[in-house]
């Protein structure tokens, strides 16, 4: 009796864990989807110049604000002064090397190439946060460095010196100190310098000034006159917030000057306002951030007058963390942007508050715990409902969340969930990718091999005319996917593209995964289960042994099949197939369609 009451028990526990259902397979977390995913510290709040508080924010790439085939390197303008007297307390030091490491590769996650810092001279706060930012740009290569000398230098490299001796001392000490990094940043071989308003501090022979250094660098100037100031390898546009138009006509003289002096480097620029109020040197200046429409248009202005043709070489983001005038990207821009799901019957529908236009897709997530979440879907900007009959969820209560990505830098929005039950009978699922397939629907690569897969779409998918461009979501590091041909059109009939995915070994195939971690957790919990019989009757251990330890083969077993049917997340398992499920997409103007392909790679 008692053996088959615990027998009976186990599988109990574990159906009430929600361990048999393997259709909610977690891709991701609520907290990753909602916590602080920048490099400004956690309780960094709100502020009246509008920055916004730490956030969630976009990762897309910037780049992909900028026209179709873009070639442009994209810096980011850094300050340096934190935590050092005289400046805003904004939770960190610059000079921290940890908060360095946390600011460059939040860059590199957001597809900054690279920062320009505003320097301030040797041997002080500013200067060794520089060679703490050198000493991170080392480590991940491609991502470079370059020095702006800010007039504020100037004469601070030695007492009585005229402008040009204090110039000349603080290029040979940046010819030193950092033009012999890997990671400085370089045009054709040559360091790149620019400077902020250094002529304004006295007259300079720019001539002389480069004899007086080894190593000649470019220089770059500032704003549209800059291309023909003396010994000019270029210039660099800025935020003017005192100018008409959030600054975009000031942005059309610069770009046509550039485009004037094809001979020279153009560094355009990017921001999302200007607010200085909070600033102790503020003279109340402000540019509306028009709740992200000032960043966007700031791209516009690039994409109105350079193609893939016609190439913008760099453009800087004005700034990366300047919070005392409010143009810090660090935190993410706001975009007043906000939704609220419901569910009627079989459809999932939002509705929205704010300037579509900043929003890059939706996510719909899937959940049974309201922590771990599924990828259900995702929809363009446009479509604010999804038919919950086009996916088999099986009966069971649900939690459903609406995720507004936003366009790069922007911030994420996504409020509580909605519950779901099924109300779809199974005769009455039409799954979405009826009509947009995958074929074969599962897929096993040898390491280090690749793979076919045929896709297909017929015109019920889309309109028959309707050009669909394919991508792959949901892909582990090792995985690498392309479509041959990328994109397809219906037509009358059914339009095929073959999809290569590719092995590439990477560390992540031999660190411990998900199906380890449950296996261990079934021996763990059974005989964890053997621990409560035993003390509750230790004088029975003898004949209850048995009983447990075939129990707990069993349940070892049930939660090992559970939890590794059906598709997994992209976390390999630590032993057999590391099996992923790959979302195939399609996009076809406002329009997406979406099927799913199992790769097993032994």
């Amino acid at each position: 009796m008692r053996r088959t009451l615990l027998c009976a028990v186990l599988p109990i526990i574990i159906s009430g864990m929600g361990w048999a259902s393997n259709y909610v397979v977690p891709t991701t977390t609520l907290a990753a989807q909602t916590a602080n995913n920048t490099s400004a510290p956690n309780n960094f709040s709100n502020q009246s110049n509008g920055n916004l508080g730490a956030n969630n924010v976009s990762k897309l790439d910037v780049h992909s604000l900028l026209y179709s085939g873009a070639t442009t390197k994209v810096f980011a303008h850094l300050m340096l002064w934190f935590g050092d007297g005289g400046h805003m307390n904004v939770g960190y030091s610059s000079a921290d090397s940890g908060q360095v490491q946390r600011q460059i590769t939040d860059m590199i996650s957001r597809g900054i190439d690279g920062v320009v810092v505003d320097w301030y001279g040797p041997n002080n706060f500013i200067d060794q946060a520089t060679q703490a930012v050198m000493n991170e740009a080392e480590k991940h290569p491609g991502f470079t460095f370059a020095i702006m000398i800010d007039a504020g230098a100037i004469h601070n490299s030695c007492s009585g010196c005229s402008t040009q001796q204090s110039l000349i001392d603080l290029l040979k000490y940046v010819e030193q100190k950092y033009f012999v990094s890997k990671a400085y940043f370089t045009i054709n071989g040559q360091p790149v310098v620019t400077n902020f308003n250094v002529d304004g501090s006295g007259s300079i022979d720019w001539n002389a000034v480069n004899g007086a250094v080894s190593v000649h660098p470019r220089f770059l100037f500032q704003d549209g006159g800059g291309f023909k100031h003396t010994l000019s390898d270029g210039s660099y546009s800025w935020i003017m917030p005192q100018a008409s138009n959030y600054g975009l006509d000031y942005l059309s003289g610069f770009y046509q000057a550039g485009l004037g002096a094809p001979n020279t480097e153009t560094v355009g620029s990017a921001y999302k306002g200007f607010n200085d109020t909070l600033a102790a040197w503020g003279s109340r200046r402000v540019m509306n951030q028009q709740c992200g429409q000032t960043w966007l248009q700031t791209f516009s202005r690039v994409n109105s007058l350079y193609n893939s043709g016609k190439q913008l070489p760099y453009l800087q983001l004005v700034t990366w963390n300047d919070y005392e005038e409010a143009t810090e990207t660090e935190s993410g821009i706001d975009n007043c942007f906000s939704l609220t799901p419901s569910v009627s019957g079989s459809a999932l529908k939002w509705g929205i508050n704010g300037n579509e236009n900043t929003v890059d897709h939706y996510n719909v997530y899937i959940s049974t715990d309201k922590q771990n979440l599924m990828t259900l879907t995702q929809t363009a900007p446009g479509l604010h409902s999804v038919d919950l009959c086009s996916f088999p969820v099986p009966a069971g209560n649900y939690q459903l969340f609406v995720q507004a990505v936003g366009k790069p830098m922007l911030a994420n929005r996504m409020p509580a969930p909605v519950s779901y039950s099924p109300v779809c009978s199974a005769a009455a699922v039409t799954p979405q990718n009826q009509f947009f397939t995958a074929s074969p629907a599962a897929l096993t690569i040898r390491a280090g091999q690749s793979g076919q897969v045929k896709v297909s779409a017929t015109p019920q998918s889309v309109s028959a005319n309707a050009t669909i461009a394919l991508s792959c979501d949901y892909l582990p590091a090792n995985l690498v996917c392309s479509f041959s041909p990328a994109t397809i059109k219906p037509g009358s009939g059914t339009a095929t593209s073959t999809l290569k995915i590719t092995d590439t070994p990477t560390s992540a195939k031999n660190s411990p995964g998900r199906t380890g971690e449950f296996l261990y957790a079934s021996w763990i919990f059974s005989f964890g289960l053997a621990g409560f019989v035993f003390a509750g009757n230790f004088k029975n251990a003898r004949r209850v042994l048995p009983a447990v330890v075939a129990c707990a083969l069993v349940g070892s077993v049930m939660l090992t099949s559970s939890c590794g049917g059906g598709g997994k997340s992209s976390v390999p398992g630590s032993a057999g197939a590391n099996t992923y499920t790959v979302s195939i997409l399609g996009k076809s103007g406002s329009t997406q369609i979406s099927t799913q392909v199992v790769i097993s790679v032994p």
